[in-house]
């Protein structure tokens, strides 16, 4: 359901990172200057969490996204006219990063509340839908910058977004009717924004692990093709890597997610994590050494790999830490404190590459944040919470239905329920958190 828009900020910058080069030339400035680009759609991304946390538990998941896809497209149409890279930070990076916050992270929080049992394996099916678009943008964006400039590939682009549009009108809150269910008393109506997750350790420690992660995560895509370039290989060569990248991407994460879901693996979701962040802080310290084109393809593909299981349990572990009702407002806090390392990573490694003009250092950087993070969050697991290895598999009992009664839905009853009138079966809940 949320596959074609989960992830989709990440996957959107590296298929924007294809124009780097050209707009150096265009406007005559540095890695930093365009860097900043990804660092402020990120921040975007990523700061506006606890705002979109509380627009969806207001107004709900399907019109925020239906406004964040036409913000994002409005972003990427209005940079086609820019004439100076601030007008780009202003319109590629705030409008385009802000519509793009409003599709990603209710694209989450529905996904969330359509699946528990198997919610890994959801988790990564739905963000193979990020590696999905990636190998095709990427070439996509090679392909239009040089018949059309990067002026026309970012119209188009702009256009393109517009699909998210699309995504949005099928994220239709769902509430199976229970037979021979009679009403029962209103639950209270949820906090807007529930800063109670700061007092569960596990979350503190997973926010600061994943705030340190971000520092790293995104540089190498964002530098991979202007390595590649740097080297001598030819443009269309050099986008192909971030296709490589993400092909071994997309089969990545829902293989996580399917591990991840097996009943005897999913207690221990953290620590496979912290082993994802651990396997692409190493790729990227391995892939300094990289000195021709063969060796970029072999540090794509294990990235790819490290990328994809991250990407596939990064969000099933928040939830299985803070729970369902609580998921909401935590990934918009989590969001904004890795805001904070977004600004810092991308342009902190185009500083360095301008000092010192060695992409080498860039990845050696980026790998030894990642790998500390890692560090962080199964040190702090096993030492202060090893109890919350359990959470998931408490959870799952928590919302087991009773022995009595039958509430199973198969697709054809799910079919028929979205069919069907709503007065009929309740479809429709009218509540700040899905009412549409």
């Amino acid at each position: 359901m949320g596959g074609a828009v989960v992830d989709e900020g990440p996957t959107g910058i590296k298929a924007v990172s294809v124009f780097f080069k050209e707009l150096i030339r265009e406007f005559g400035i540095g890695y930093s200057d365009t860097a900043w680009i990804s660092s402020i759609l990120l921040a975007m991304l990523y700061g506006t969490g606890p705002l979109c946390s509380v627009c969806v538990n207001r107004f709900g998941c399907r019109p925020i996204m239906l406004a964040g896809g036409l913000l994002a497209s409005l972003g990427m149409v209005s940079a086609s006219f820019c004439g100076s890279i601030i007008q780009l930070y202003l319109t590629t990076g705030v409008i385009t990063g802000l519509g793009l916050a409003l599709n990603f992270q209710p694209s989450l929080i529905m996904l969330n509340r359509y699946f528990n049992k198997r919610r890994p394996m959801a988790n990564g099916l739905a963000a193979a839908g990020s590696p999905v678009f990636l190998c095709a943008l990427s070439p996509l964006g090679q392909l239009l910058q040089d018949h059309y400039g990067w002026r026309g590939g970012f119209l188009i682009l702009g256009g393109l977004l517009l699909n998210c549009c699309v995504c949005a009108a099928l994220m239709r809150p769902l509430e199976a009717p229970k037979p021979g269910s009679r009403p029962g008393p209103q639950r209270p109506s949820r906090r807007l924004l529930d800063l109670s997750v700061f007092r569960d350790r596990g979350f503190v420690i997973y926010a600061v692990a994943a705030s340190i992660m971000v520092l790293g995560l995104f540089v190498p895509p964002v530098f991979v093709v202007s390595y590649a370039k740097d080297l001598g290989v030819p443009d269309t060569q050099a986008a192909f890597l971030l296709t490589i990248l993400g092909f071994i991407d997309i089969f990545a994460r829902p293989t996580a997610g399917f591990i991840t879901g097996l009943k005897k693996v999913r207690p221990y979701s953290v620590y496979l994590f912290s082993f994802a962040m651990f396997f692409n802080g190493f790729t990227d310290l391995t892939g300094s050494t990289a000195s021709d084109y063969g060796g970029l393809v072999v540090f794509c593909i294990f990235f790819g790999i490290s990328y994809g299981m991250v990407g596939a349990l990064q969000f099933e572990v928040l939830m299985a830490i803070v729970g369902t009702h609580k998921f909401s407002s935590a990934i918009g806090l989590v969001l904004l404190l890795e805001a904070v390392a977004v600004l810092i990573g991308p342009p902190s490694g185009g500083k360095l590459l301008d000092a010192t003009h060695v992409y080498q250092y860039v990845f050696l950087l980026a790998g030894a944040e990642v790998v500390t993070s890692s560090f962080v969050l199964v040190l702090g697991n096993f030492f202060c919470i090893g109890r919350r290895p359990k959470a998931a598999a408490e959870e799952e009992e928590h919302h087991k239905p009773p022995p009595d009664a039958d509430v199973r839905v198969d697709s054809r009853e799910v079919e028929h329920f979205l069919k069907a009138e709503p007065e009929k079966n309740g479809e429709v809940v009218h509540t700040p958190e899905t009412s549409v």
